[in-house]
């Protein structure tokens, strides 16, 4: 009897206690969502601020690299394309989307 009587004692105060976890879990929740915001979301708006500041910068000259690893010069830069040479009289038109990086500034070996 004395065993039945300590599981409902111990029983009543997970009970009692249970009250508090409630808050505790919004709590935890809350500070799990500020910890991704701040370590995973700002970082990459971060980011894409920078690479749209980057593309609607283009102009001719600059030396860029694409999504696809092709490096060229920009010859031409229209509203949603680019037209890069990415040779001697070769040319290509890409998506400014595919634009990721700028080496106009890089020196080259």
């Amino acid at each position: 009897m004395n065993f039945y009587y300590l599981t409902l004692l111990q029983a009543q105060g997970v009970a009692a206690q249970g009250g508090g976890s409630g808050l505790t879990m919004i709590l935890m929740l809350a500070l799990i969502f500020v910890v991704m915001w701040l370590f995973m979301i700002r970082p990459q708006q971060k980011r894409q601020k920078e690479l749209n500041a980057f593309r609607d910068s283009l102009k001719k000259g600059d030396k860029v690299v694409t999504v696809g690893g092709i490096y060229g010069t920009v010859q031409e830069v229209n509203d949603n394309k680019v037209m890069l040479e990415i040779d001697k009289d070769v040319r290509i038109k890409v998506d400014k989307a595919s634009l990721v990086k700028d080496f106009s500034d890089a020196q080259q070996a």
